[in-house]
């Protein structure tokens, strides 16, 4: 059977993978170098898998430079799960925590922590259609709130912190599902920084959570909280307390490797800016194209755009995936465009798109 040509993924998510990452999965998937069966059939207690999550969570540490007191978790559940377990875990039932509410993410966060205990918006970017983020003196912050939760870059109206809140001492609770490791990350200054990895740090299935070992000890769940959702004993068990998903952390780990291999969260972010500093500067040359986040907050991850008309937007989409440019259509809630470039997407991926945005104009502008 001929194989298909592979065409830029332009997804929110699940996301592009590198490219070495899916051939040496693929070299290795029937059978391990050593082991003599697939990654998906070995047991999760065996030492090959022992080793495969140590090195992954050595890699991680080293990678983003986690402190030593803090735990790394590899969850089942994606980032929605976490949604849920951060308040069952630190809520306590009467008092409040702090939500900054600047995407459709942390509108769902606040919804589930709002069933666990009280909720108090910091800041809500709602009513200017979530294009921006608030500056610091915007926040409304509560000094005794359990905790503060933001969202560090939201998909689907592509807006982004460049820096953290500053929260006077109150731990930070952040969701970095769509920008995790897009460059250096500033873990000390987190509580809890969690991740759901179909984004850009591995495939759907599994959820990266680091969590300060101080704070865990502190946290005040109900004794009933069922195991699962517990954190202690996810920690206590070494991510292992059911079984893990196991292919999916083999996968991430590929991904750490490659992002050690190409000079880390610096070099990664360098790349990251230059990508999207291309594909802005074309939806801003002629004004056909209009983006929809404030230039200030403009994320790197996903880049969302306007053209002038809804006709125009759908023949874009439609033209956009004949030509190998995929998965361009903006979410439902914000409609127009949307190009996610994540690490793992191409710079040859952004100057196709480019040169694509350009003929489509000269044709429709």
């Amino acid at each position: 059977m001929t194989a298909t040509p592979r065409v830029f993924n332009f997804s929110a998510g699940p996301g592009v993978l590198p490219v070495p990452v899916l051939e040496e999965a693929q070299r290795d998937l029937v059978s391990m170098p050593g082991v003599g069966m697939s990654v998906l059939e070995m047991s999760h207690r065996g030492k090959f898998f022992e080793g495969v999550l140590a090195q992954t969570e050595a890699d991680i540490r080293k990678l983003a430079g986690v402190p030593d007191d803090y735990r790394v978790l590899f969850l089942p559940g994606g980032a929605s799960l976490q949604f849920s377990m951060v308040p069952l875990n630190f809520l306590p039932r009467d008092g409040s925590a702090d939500y900054i509410v600047s995407g459709a993410w942390s509108q769902k966060a606040v919804k589930e922590a709002k069933k666990v205990g009280g909720v108090k918006i910091a800041w809500s970017g709602e009513a200017a259609n979530f294009n921006t983020v608030p500056a610091q003196g915007d926040l409304v912050l509560d000094p005794k709130a359990a905790y503060v939760s933001y969202t560090s870059n939201e998909t689907i109206h592509g807006v982004e912190f460049t820096s953290s809140p500053e929260t006077g001492g109150v731990p930070l609770v952040c969701d970095t599902s769509s920008d995790m490791f897009a460059g250096p990350l500033d873990v000390a200054k987190h509580a809890l920084i969690y991740a759901g990895a179909q984004k850009n740090i591995g495939p759907a299935g599994v959820a990266l959570v680091l969590v300060r070992d101080e704070w865990l000890k502190r946290r005040v769940a109900d004794p009933a909280l069922s195991s699962m959702l517990n954190y202690a004993i996810h920690a206590d068990n070494g991510s292992m307390y059911n079984t893990p998903p196991v292919f999916a952390i083999y996968i991430m780990g590929l991904v750490m490797k490659w992002l050690l291999s190409i000079g880390g969260l610096p070099a990664i972010r360098v790349i990251n800016e230059r990508k999207a500093a291309t594909l802005y500067a074309e939806i801003d040359r002629s004004g056909f194209y209009t983006g929809h986040a404030a230039v200030a907050c403009r994320s790197l991850m996903n880049v969302t755009f306007r053209l002038p008309s809804e006709d125009l937007e759908t023949t874009f989409a439609k033209e956009a995936k004949a030509a190998g440019l995929d998965g361009l259509k903006g979410h439902r809630s914000v409609g127009g465009m949307r190009a996610s470039i994540y690490n793992a997407f191409p710079e040859d991926g952004v100057d196709a798109l480019v040169q694509f945005m350009q003929e489509f104009e000269r044709k429709n502008g």
